[in-house]
């Protein structure tokens, strides 16, 4: 089991700043848990309190903090390794933080708000001390926006720490609450809560933790009368988020997610990397086969590597390289791409470059299906309902509320199609009678077949049945499951982290995708309406390297039809209890269909699952336990 180390923080009283009432004991009662509960490390357990007891040290370490002192004793402690990779180094502070010409720091009881690099300590140093221990995890947790007035620039977390996971208490223009009903500040009452979690509802994960935080700080808030507080996550890299805090109330579900992590690391390359994390599986998941076999299947390839090649791999001090690193053995491949991003007016605002991984399933006679990986996550799924009543007044259509209530919705990673499933790619399959299902297939359904490109356009004509004998098909040829997606991991795929109507930003034109461009959505000039399919690909794809999400051809989903989200899952799973059998849900719009039926968010009932028109597609996913 990994060992776990905390220094815990808690400051009351200030030279020059306002006292406060419970940060003292937030830190007491973090202590009293990592102690208890958390199973923590006792030799590894450091508070620091107006009153609390020295380190036994010969000679003893005074913890009542000043700036000096804390400076040195991160810098005493941490002067040489002491933990080990798969370890955890927590760091608690209750108090004042301040924001300083773009940097954070702790306030100290002797720090200056007129003088504050001189005497506070900013959060670049604590990590950079801590992350000397050795530790793979730093774990932050900074309630450090507490002042009774407004704050105005006093908030923290604006900083990333490379390397280091990070709970902020609230966003940097909001308040820290303390509760005196409570006798707690409102965001550690929250968190010892979540951190006493068992069963499947566990907070074991950095990712549930924060789900966790960001519901519950709100409600407490709001059940004693408070302002909104909303906590969040800064982790990085991003992989962090899947990485098991409490391995004794972990499961075996929470296992899965940094099992994939392990092996998109492992097949890129980064050796060093995935065997940390294969080690944090064994640490949840004791004896876990997949794990065990993957450690001896690193050290044989690490035996074998150049030293300077590992050196490429692991950066300086250990820092894991973020780029993703093609792999000659296991097939995932990397590819790049440019996303860009519009205003209101359509003008472009952005351009950036990113990379995805993928693998390139073979259908034969040279025909291969790239299905693009899909980190896991949590979003945030449909309309918030302003927005909804805006939309009704500006398009009077009644439809949107069919995109309520807004909720989260937290999904695995899984794979999916690049790009809607081609006529070329389509004919692959259809071809394949020898793979039936349950039903035939038109080799060649397409309405916009008769083109020199058209086996790069998609295929439309077909029904969600004929959908679903492709996806079969397919199934049977590789052994592997392919499916439709769920209406949710189609939504959090096409956001891909956005949450503006569109991907691209607050509109859309017609030289970012395929659709009656001749009809505006928001200040966007008008554009040229194709009145027909495209070749995919031509335009601009998300930020997961997705392609043709918006316009193009409706794609369907797995789900029966519901009329809103009132009970969806939150797990990402297609919803297919209580709803209409004979419709399906198609989402992103086609060339045929207005701006706004684009939107990310939008879905329609019109259309039932045994007919299919010349703008109705799909795209397919394969799940995310595809070993490679």
């Amino acid at each position: 089991m990994a060992k776990n180390w905390v220094i815990a923080i808690g400051i009351n009283e200030y030279d020059n700043l306002k006292p406060l009432k419970y940060a003292k004991k937030d830190a007491e009662a973090i202590k009293a848990w990592c102690e208890g509960e958390g199973g923590f490390d006792r030799s590894g357990i450091f508070l620091f309190t107006e009153d609390s007891p020295p380190i036994p040290a010969s000679p003893p370490i005074p913890t009542q903090l000043t700036h000096g002192r804390l400076k040195r004793f991160l810098q005493k402690q941490f002067e040489t390794p002491l933990l080990k990779s798969g370890d955890n180094l927590w760091f608690f502070f209750a108090g004042h933080g301040r924001r300083y010409q773009d940097k954070d720091y702790l306030m100290l009881p002797d720090s200056d708000p007129g003088n504050v690099r001189e005497t506070a300590v900013s959060v670049d140093y604590v990590t950079e001390r801590l992350r000397r221990s050795g530790a793979d995890n730093v774990v932050l947790l900074l309630d450090a926006c507490r002042d009774e007035d407004s704050r105005g620039g006093l908030g923290i977390g604006e900083e990333e720490h490379q390397g280091v996971i990070t709970f902020y208490s609230c966003t940097a223009n909001q308040q820290s609450w303390e509760i005196d009903e409570l006798q707690q500040g409102s965001f550690t009452h929250t968190l010892l809560e979540g951190l006493r979690r068992q069963g499947e509802a566990n907070c074991a994960t950095v990712e549930r933790l924060d789900e966790y935080l960001r519901r519950q700080v709100e409600q407490t808030n709001a059940r004693y009368g408070k302002p909104r507080q909303n906590p969040y996550l800064k982790a990085e890299p991003p992989h962090k988020l899947y990485f098991i805090l409490l391995e004794q109330v972990a499961t075996l579900r929470d296992v899965q997610p940094l099992k994939y992590q392990a092996s998109l690391a492992e097949n890129r390359g980064d050796l060093d990397l995935a065997e940390q994390l294969w080690i944090r599986v064994l640490g949840a998941s004791r004896g876990d086969l997949d794990a065990i076999e993957a450690i001896k299947r690193i050290a044989l390839k690490q035996s074998s590597i150049p030293l300077t090649r590992r050196e490429y791999v692991t950066g300086s001090e250990g820092n894991r390289s973020s780029t993703p690193k093609p792999s000659q053995e296991t097939g995932l491949k990397v590819f790049n791409f440019e996303i860009v991003g519009v205003n209101a007016k359509g003008e472009q605002i952005k351009k950036e470059s990113k990379q995805s991984q993928y693998f390139a399933q073979d259908l034969g006679n040279g025909i291969t299906l790239e299905m693009v990986a899909i980190p896991g996550g949590t979003f945030t799924m449909g309309t918030e309902d302003e927005e909804i009543e805006r939309l009704v007044k500006k398009f009077d259509w009644e439809g949107y509320r069919r995109e309520r209530p807004q909720h989260e919705v937290t999904i695995k990673p899984f794979f999916m199609g690049k790009y809607p499933v081609t006529q070329a790619q389509w004919k692959a399959i259809a071809d394949r009678t020898d793979l039936k299902v349950e039903k035939d297939l038109e080799p060649n359904p397409a309405s916009f077949k008769d083109h020199p490109d058209s086996d790069r356009r998609p295929v439309e004509q077909v029904s969600w049945y004929d959908a679903v004998e492709f996806c079969g098909r397919l199934s049977k040829l590789t052994g592997r499951e392919y499916r439709l997606p769920s209406e949710a991991e189609w939504e959090y795929a096409c956001r891909a982290g956005t949450t503006t109507p569109f991907y691209f930003g607050e509109t859309i034109t017609g030289e970012l995708a395929n659709y009656r461009a001749s009809e505006t959505y928001a200040g966007e000039a008008k554009g040229e309406y194709r009145e027909e399919t495209t070749p995919v690909g031509q335009f601009p794809p998300n930020a997961f390297g997705l392609y043709d999400m918006h316009g193009n051809v409706w794609e369907w989903c797995a789900d029966t039809w519901h009329g809103n989200y009132d009970g969806a899952p939150t797990d990402g799973s297609a919803w297919i209890e209580n709803g209409d059998d004979n419709r399906s849900p198609p989402r992103g719009g086609s060339w045929y269909n207005d701006p706004y039926d684009c939107r990310s968010a939008c879905r329609i009932n019109d259309y039932r699952r045994d007919k299919g028109n010349d703008y109705d597609g799909f795209r397919v996913v394969c799940g995310a336990g595809r070993t490679l």
